[in-house]
């Protein structure tokens, strides 16, 4: 890490600890609050508006994305898509427009030059856009639980960070950096117990930001470690999005109702404290980010990184699906999980 890069990754994470602050004040005395919920596991009334200090704290290291238009297209989305959660904190909007929103922003990334080879065709350019629209809304799903999701998402961005400065992507790699950073400074406020939560519009940015940052790189990957390189910087949203919506489908639940029943709720079950539950994932995270790199470096061939994660995901689900998260029987039939468990 050179001076530049360093100066430059300090001042995000002292942007987005301070301004978090007044933001907090804001967020309290607008009502823009997080209120305690069946399906929520958080014991008392938290603001928002954390996402923004994130954004804030990122955007320290903007003037590098002059050099290269695919970035500069993933910094404009991923303010396109903070505004988008802002509003939705704001007013929740209808899936519909929020899905439309995020393809749109994210076909405009994809005919900026950020294409995942997976093909070689056309049908690469829907590829891309729904996985980078199901990344997001995989971070988005992730944030459910104090620290969880700005752990997962500082080493993941920082892991990719190094991918990038490996791959002679400089200015990706700074960007990365202080993305890392900023949920750093944000952790400080984020950590159990919580005294303030991102928000939609933090969960939104860092998951567009990660899956964007992540194609990217792997325009400079052969065809081979495409799917290595898509799959495992992300692969902590991708199981608990697979556990969830698998969970939700065999108890008869609607898919996108909320729910305790995702992986840091269940490895609460198991024993673990809430902060330990943002280490584990963190943890695995950075297990996962790891043999990407490796595989970016040539250490590891790309196809057993690829079989690898699957074969880890596919079990890692299976062990999850199996741990009970009490959806007890209602009066209408309907199974609701219960967070007795949880307090």
């Amino acid at each position: 890490m050179n001076l530049t890069t360093a100066l430059l990754t300090g001042s995000a994470a002292a942007v987005t600890a301070t301004s978090a602050v007044p933001l907090r004040r804001l967020a309290l005395r607008r009502h823009l609050t997080d209120r305690p919920a069946a399906h929520k596991t958080n014991r008392r009334v938290t603001p928002y508006l954390g996402g923004i200090a994130i954004v804030l704290g990122t955007m320290v290291s903007a003037p590098s994305a002059a050099a290269d238009p695919r970035l500069l297209a993933i910094m404009l989305g991923g303010v396109a898509m903070a505004v988008l959660g802002l509003l939705d904190d704001l007013r929740p909007l209808s899936p519909i427009t929020r899905l439309t929103v995020e393809t749109v922003v994210a076909a405009g990334v994809v005919f900026n030059g950020v294409l995942a080879p997976l093909t070689g065709h056309w049908v690469d350019i829907p590829l891309t856009v729904f996985w980078i629209v199901l990344i997001t809304n995989a971070f988005n799903l992730l944030d459910n639980m104090d620290g969880a999701l700005p752990a997962v998402a500082g080493v993941s961005c920082g892991m990719l960070s190094a991918t990038a400065f490996m791959l002679g992507h400089a200015g990706t790699g700074l960007f990365l950096a202080t993305a890392s950073a900023a949920c750093a400074g944000f952790l400080l406020h984020n950590w159990p117990p919580a005294r303030m939560f991102m928000g939609d519009s933090g969960s939104l940015y860092l998951g567009f930001i990660a899956s964007c940052s992540a194609t990217l790189l792997v325009t400079e990957m052969s065809s081979a470690a495409v799917p290595a390189g898509l799959l495992l910087p992300v692969f902590v949203a991708v199981t608990d999005t697979c556990v969830v919506m698998l969970a939700r489908k065999l108890n008869g639940r609607p898919l996108l109702q909320g729910g305790t029943d995702h992986l840091s709720h269940r490895l609460r079950l198991l024993g673990l404290g809430t902060g330990s539950v943002a280490t584990t994932l963190a943890a695995l995270a950075g297990l996962a980010n790891a043999l990407a790199l490796a595989v970016a470096l040539g250490v590891v061939a790309p196809v057993i990184a690829a079989a690898a994660a699957f074969t880890v995901l596919v079990i890692l689900v299976a062990l999850f699906l199996g741990v009970d998260v009490c959806y007890p029987k209602a009066a209408t039939g309907q199974r609701t999980p219960s967070i007795s468990k949880l307090t």
